[in-house]
């Protein structure tokens, strides 16, 4: 498996912190056009190796709500269209986000915090920040195609992680849901303990 992560300045990356030659720091994308995605695919291809499955790490977008703008949906179907990625791992704001399915991809928008130090700042209650899951995906090893997306929710509480109480796993199941919904996709609740993607409906 090949991961290659990324930073954009929209989630408050400054230029300032991109990678040079002579110093170390973030892989910032200059953009999220056509070009920077040809240059992506460039990279990838001159690595991937029969069988590597590519997941491509996205930190961008603001850290709060629940949007998901053209720009990202397009780079996210441009990476697997043209630089073969198999996953897209979004990432950024501080709670999960729609999951969208594209050609048998999965396109992870937002996957919040699976530990974070914003406990106890108030403002953005309703959004459940305090709330991680934990995503489990199964490609096809033939065709990298997606079997399956398991997700389990966990509550975040003094830098420590448990299994979220159903009540809690119900919420995220109908937020998730609704979110996902614009995207093509249907999450669905497991058990008490468990939520999945409908595969077959996206």
């Amino acid at each position: 498996m090949l991961v290659f992560g990324f930073g954009d300045e929209s989630s408050g990356i400054p230029r300032l912190w991109e990678a040079r030659s002579h110093r170390p720091g973030v892989n910032l994308l200059p953009d999220l056009s056509e070009g920077t995605v040809g240059r992506i695919a460039g990279r990838i291809s001159g690595l991937k190796q029969k069988d590597d499955w590519v997941v491509a790490s996205i930190h961008w977008g603001g850290n709060w709500g629940y949007e998901v703008s053209s720009a990202q949906k397009e780079f996210a179907h441009r990476l697997i269209d043209q630089a073969h990625v198999d996953v897209v791992h979004g990432h950024s704001s501080h709670h999960p986000k729609g999951v969208e399915v594209y050609r048998g991809k999965p396109i992870l928008y937002g996957c919040g915090d699976f530990l974070n130090d914003y406990e106890g700042i108030s403002g953005y209650e309703k959004f459940r920040g305090d709330l991680a899951l934990m995503y489990f995906v199964t490609l096809d090893s033939a065709t990298g195609k997606l079997v399956s997306l398991i997700m389990t929710p966990m509550q975040i509480r003094r830098f420590r992680l448990s299994y979220a109480h159903p009540h809690d796993v119900h919420w995220l199941q109908q937020v998730l849901n609704r979110e996902s919904r614009s995207l093509g996709a249907r999450i669905e609740l497991v058990n008490e303990c468990r939520l999945a993607l409908s595969v077959g409906r996206c």
